[in-house]
């Protein structure tokens, strides 16, 4: 009796010890596969379209922005942090997401570039919503409207757009800021506007009462006012702020409203992700709170 209990429990602890070692096996596999970084892909979330689930596996919202821009988008040069309501938007739908915000620097000029080749997933710079950049992009519902003026010294003696005759006038390139001026001249009598095709204008090749100087970014168009290159600055009002100091002055007129909306790729499941909070966060009063917030009202 005594030498068949020594071996059932022989047994026992036999079967006990290889129960251990599969425990620690499946454990050490587990690690091992963490540690290598070859984790299962997580599984798509309910109701999200293909591109919107490769965000959330990333683990990344991708957003252009602009850097210079008080209140929308503008980044300190001694920490490098992004604040404005753009940003806050951003980190807004990354939180929805479940996932980090990297933020990358756009100018007009280069904000669709970097959308189409897929460097980033969304823009939130300031973008006016236009007709024609719907043919090419997604654009939200508008979560801001401004619009176009123009900025000029004090000593310039200008304070009309009758006044700019002959000025040369800073924009940033790739915005359509020149084209609004144009059309503000004809709107208002004081050009006949002929040859003037809003399809095919060209900033740099305009010369009727006034002329054009484009520029990468807001900063330059302010040094190149400063120094007289050119007589007049113009762009989105709240952007002109910025650059309104004590020597300066807007003209009397303001025109052609600017919506500003989320431009997303055209036709994209994230598109209708944006739509969906931009139009819930302005039934609810959060982007009236940002706007509050950033004094943009």
């Amino acid at each position: 009796m005594k030498k068949f209990l020594s071996i059932a429990l022989l047994v026992c602890m036999c079967l006990g010890l290889l129960a251990g070692c599969g425990s620690d096996a499946a454990t050490e596999t587990t690690a091992a596969a963490a540690g290598s970084g070859e984790t299962a892909a997580a599984a798509p979330a309910e109701g999200y379209a293909e591109d919107v689930q490769a965000i959330i596996d990333r683990g990344v919202l991708r957003v252009g922005v602009k850097n210079a821009v008080e209140g929308f988008g503008f980044q300190d040069t001694l920490t490098g942090e992004y604040s404005g309501m753009e940003i806050d938007l951003a980190n807004m739908i990354a939180e929805h997401l479940g996932v980090d915000v990297e933020f990358t620097t756009v100018t007009a000029a280069t904000r669709s570039e970097l959308l189409d080749s897929g460097d980033i997933d969304c823009v939130l710079a300031t973008f006016t919503i236009t007709e024609e950049r719907k043919q090419s992009w997604d654009f939200t519902t508008p979560y801001y409207t401004d619009h176009v003026t123009v900025l000029v010294e004090k000593d310039s003696g200008i304070t009309s757009l009758a006044d700019l005759e002959g000025a040369v006038i800073g924009v940033s390139s790739g915005s359509t800021s020149a084209k609004s001026v144009v059309q503000a001249l004809i709107d208002n009598g004081i050009i006949d506007g002929e040859g003037f095709d809003p399809d095919t204008f060209d900033p740099a090749t305009w010369t009727e009462f006034v002329s054009f100087r484009q520029y990468e970014d807001y900063p330059a168009i302010s040094t190149a006012l400063s120094a007289n290159e050119v007589q007049a600055f113009s762009v989105d009002k709240s952007i002109l702020a910025i650059y309104n100091t004590d020597s300066r002055t807007y003209i009397e007129e303001e025109f052609a409203p600017q919506e500003y909306g989320i431009a997303t790729t055209k036709g994209s499941g994230f598109s209708a992700v944006c739509e969906e909070l931009v139009t819930g966060w302005l039934e609810d009063g959060t982007i009236n709170g940002l706007i509050e917030t950033y004094g943009l009202g």
